[in-house]
Order: C-alpha cells, then structure tokens, then sequence
C-alpha cells in the first residue's frame, strides 16, 4: 500500500506502513484517508521531531543485532525527510495537507 500526501505547494508518495508510523508519531490516529489543517502543523511536527530523535537515540545492542544494521536501512528519519519537508513548506504557505491511500479517489487542490 501506498499512501500519498499532498498540499498547495507539493505532493509525497510514501510506503503505507512507513507513512502510518509517522502519521502516528505526530499525535495522529493513523486513519486513511486524513488531513491537517495549517494550524496544527506545528504541533504535528514538533511531535514527528520529538520522536525521530528519541527513536534514534542509542540503545545498546546484542552482536546479532548489529549485523542486523550493517545491511543499511534507511533509517526512519532518513524516510521522514520529504514529509518533514512537505509539512514544513505547507505551514510557510498556511496550506493544509491531505493524505489517502493510493489509488483511490484523486486528492484535489
């Protein structure tokens, strides 16, 4: 599944369990399709913020685990970035930001 995000100024397809995660992270239900209004982008993204970072913090790991991490995933805030953008150009413009899954019914602006 992919979930797509768009605003007046720019549009973000992400992976559906991806997008959900962090659509989460910033306080949301998780609910497809949704929207935020201009207001409360701020709130969203000082939350989406505050987690990446505690997410990111160390933890120590058992050897197994750090060969896990040498096959290089991209990290959540790796993936985060182009939605971070989005929110971030969409609340410098006060425009508001939709999302839904993709294929369904075109977000229109």
């Amino acid at each position: 599944m992919l979930i797509t995000f768009e605003s007046k100024v720019g549009r973000v397809t992400m992976f559906g369990d991806v997008a959900l995660q962090l659509l989460r992270m910033m306080g949301n239900s998780g609910s497809v399709p949704g929207a935020l209004l201009a207001g409360d982008i701020p709130a969203a993204l000082e939350k989406l913020e505050g987690a990446l970072t505690a997410e990111a913090a160390p933890v120590s790991a058992s050897p197994e685990d750090e060969e896990e991490d040498k096959k290089e995933k991209p990290s959540l805030r790796v993936r985060a970035f182009p939605l971070i953008g989005l929110f971030k150009d969409a609340l410098k413009h006060d425009c508001d930001v939709l999302w839904e899954q993709e294929g369904e019914a075109p977000l229109k602006f």
